[in-house]
């Protein structure tokens, strides 16, 4: 049986404007290999972070339509912090939209906040961030 997610694809409209927003709230860029043709293998994670996104230019319009929209209008990434103030601070003076004040959940510290394309993203800090990385 497969042991983990490693990564899954993120549309974007273009590679370079998607790789220096990323690196500019804190990821690292893994891989940026050419394939050929227009085409680069651009692999992203959270410092430190497990899995990887996969930045994926949109190629004609089925993709192109999809960008912003792969969660279908839902939070659908989550990007744990064990620092919330300090993240939220840092991805604020860069301009990162958030779509409301942070919030205290019995679960933990969130706020939403939106990519230049249009995806929901979670910024999370876990009540117990122990219990929550191992399940236990």
């Amino acid at each position: 049986m497969p042991d983990r997610v490693a990564l899954f694809s993120l549309l974007v409209p273009d590679y370079d404007e998607a790789l220096a927003f990323f690196l500019r709230i804190g990821f690292e860029c893994r891989e940026d290999s050419d394939l050929g043709n227009g085409k680069r293998w651009v692999r992203i994670a959270p410092r430190g972070g497990e899995t990887e996104i996969l930045l994926a230019r949109a190629v004609g319009d089925r993709q192109n339509a999809a960008i912003g929209q792969q969660g279908g209008g839902r939070v659908w990434l989550f990007l744990q912090t064990a620092n919330f103030e300090e993240d939220y601070l840092r991805m604020q003076a860069e301009g990162v939209v958030f779509e409301s004040a942070p919030r205290d959940e019995p679960y933990g510290r969130v706020v939403v906040w939106v990519d230049p394309w249009g995806n929901r993203w979670d910024l999370i800090e876990y009540a117990d961030v122990h219990r929550n990385r191992t399940g236990n």
